[in-house]
């Protein structure tokens, strides 16, 4: 294993919890500044395997990865970007201006705190679970509804149009349902660990 790899997972591991880090921690030390371009650190994405990708495509490749969580790296969606990186640095790249990136993590009896969505170290409880997925407005509108896939992180990853205010998610999967509020405003999360599926019927 590279010294780099080793570094980064040793700090994945130690952070609290059983699925995100309850706080974000804090960016390490950028040593990386060559190639930088527009704020994003090219030569650290190359260094991750991610350069060349938009902010999107980054998301959806670390949200569908296979392997047991944590990754070694850091990579943390925010309302506006994604940061990724690794012990020598971090760099944020944007996100797609019309659309707000949420993953949720039903679940049945243990979840976890989180705001932002850890793509590297985010664990729920129902992996390789298919959902049935509502999104609706304030208004009662049907804004999403499709059916998705928990990954091997026991979350799925969902693209929708900002703005949304006071809407509602809801859940079904074996025959059990939970729904909680949802919103895609400045300053929501991106993280949904507090849908609880209630008993099967009901």
């Amino acid at each position: 294993m590279h010294a780099r790899t080793a570094a980064v997972l040793s700090l994945l591991l130690v952070m609290p919890g059983a699925g995100c880090a309850v706080t974000d921690p804090p960016a390490p030390a950028a040593t990386q500044t060559a190639a930088a371009e527009n704020g994003v650190d090219h030569e650290l994405l190359e260094g991750l395997g991610l350069d060349g990708l938009s902010g999107r495509e980054i998301v959806d490749l670390l949200e569908a990865r296979p392997d047991e969580r944590p990754l070694p790296m850091t990579a943390s969606v925010r309302e506006d970007v994604v940061l990724v990186g690794d012990d020598t640095g971090e760099t944020a790249v944007p996100l797609p201006e019309d659309l707000f990136y949420v993953s949720v993590a039903p679940y049945a009896e243990r979840t976890h705190d989180c705001f932002h969505h850890s793509l590297a170290t985010c664990r729920g409880e129902l992996v390789d679970h298919e959902l049935e997925i509502t999104v609706t407005d304030a208004s009662g509108q049907v804004v999403l509804e499709d059916v998705r896939a928990t990954g091997a992180n026991g979350f799925a990853g969902l693209w929708l149009p900002r703005g949304i205010a006071g809407g509602t998610l809801a859940v079904t999967t074996d025959g059990r349902t939970g729904e909680v509020p949802l919103s895609t405003t400045a300053g929501s999360p991106t993280c949904v660990t507090t849908l609880q599926l209630g008993p099967a019927g009901d």
